[in-house]
């Protein structure tokens, strides 16, 4: 019998390509994302059961876990993928943008685990796999909307582990460096505003990021690295995607404060 996997996020990116990784390594594959009318090819895959799912909509992610366990018996591995972006001066921020910010990228992941940990305890069987970032254990500036959802993931994940694995539940965390998705483009929520003492570091980080040394990589890497996750049956907690994130979390551990922020103020010239 066929293993089932629930991945949130499906439309693009990293999402659609876990999503399509599983199904070729012969996986069922509950691929949810807000607006599954708009998908053209998730939907021609065999053993792919496209669902509505929106992580601030209580309702939908009850009902795409419901509707996934009668098309396929039992939900196997669950994947918090969906989520977005925030960046810019806090000051610039409205109120508004930092609370939704932090109900996609946190209260919508805990709401859609919260959901599905009964099937999971009935099972005694499960993995959780919460995509972080390199964001989620250090930061870029302009980042601190974003970089705090990412440290909750990670604290979130790290204490959970401990109650989960009482039911026989694994959980882990995945962490994507720089990936070549569309998170600058429709996932992305850049508030520069208009106050003067801040563009000379909007520029630099702008100009970091559009650096052609700043290699991306591809979103088949980090679905390969989520199937590694969810496969290998072992306790280990944490998984990097990328050169940069080894490079760059490697980093941050043997660098004290400074000479981390230096580095980080060299690559973008200031």
């Amino acid at each position: 019998m066929n293993k089932t996997i629930l991945i949130t996020g499906t439309s693009s990116g990293i999402g659609k390509a876990t999503a399509i990784y599983f199904q070729q390594k012969g996986w069922n594959v509950i691929a949810t994302m807000r607006s599954p009318e708009k998908d053209t090819e998730l939907k021609e895959l065999e053993n792919v059961l496209l669902e509505k799912l929106d992580v601030l909509d209580l309702e939908s992610i009850n009902q795409a876990i419901q509707n996934g366990i009668e098309k396929f018996g039992k939900i196997d591995a669950l994947v918090n993928n969906a989520g977005y972006g925030a960046y810019g001066p806090l000051e610039s921020f409205p109120r508004e943008n930092i609370i939704k910010q932090f109900n996609t990228n946190v209260i919508g992941l805990m709401d859609v685990t919260k959901a599905i940990i009964p099937h999971f305890r009935a099972n005694k069987d499960g993995v959780i796999v919460n995509i972080s970032s390199i964001g989620g254990q250090m930061t870029f500036a302009l980042g601190s909307l974003y970089h705090g959802t990412k440290f909750a993931v990670e604290g979130i994940s790290e204490s959970l582990h401990y109650e989960m694995k009482e039911i026989g539940v694994k959980v882990k965390i995945v962490e994507p460096g720089m990936i070549a998705t569309d998170f600058g483009g429709r996932s992305f929520d850049f508030q520069a505003g208009e106050i003067a003492d801040y563009q000379p570091i909007i520029g630099a980080l702008m100009k970091q990021w559009q650096n052609p040394d700043n290699s991306s990589s591809a979103a088949s890497l980090v679905a390969d690295v989520i199937y590694t996750a969810v496969s290998d049956d072992s306790e280990q907690l944490r998984y990097r995607a990328g050169d940069d994130a080894n490079f760059l979390l490697d980093s941050r551990k043997k660098m004290t404060d400074n000479e981390f922020f230096s580095m980080m103020n060299n690559q973008m010239g200031k």
